[in-house]
């Protein structure tokens, strides 16, 4: 299993919102925005961030999904 963060990229459509945004808004680093855009891990404290900055719950910015 690998996590998918499409739901977060859409949510960020959604809401009007550039990656730069995401980052001044989460307090996240550029690099991480890099790790999420190629689906690699981060730790649950940067998750727990973006929920916080973008009100939402972890579903509506990750899953799970089969290793290809």
């Amino acid at each position: 299993m690998a996590a998918s963060y499409k739901r977060l990229w859409k949510l960020l459509i959604d809401k009007d919102l550039k990656k730069k945004d995401l980052e001044s808004l989460a307090g996240i680093s550029h690099y991480t925005v890099g790790k999420l855009n190629k689906d690699e891990n981060v730790t649950t404290d940067v998750l727990g961030k973006i929920c916080k900055a973008l009100n939402c719950n972890i579903e509506d910015i990750m899953e799970f999904v089969e290793n290809e």
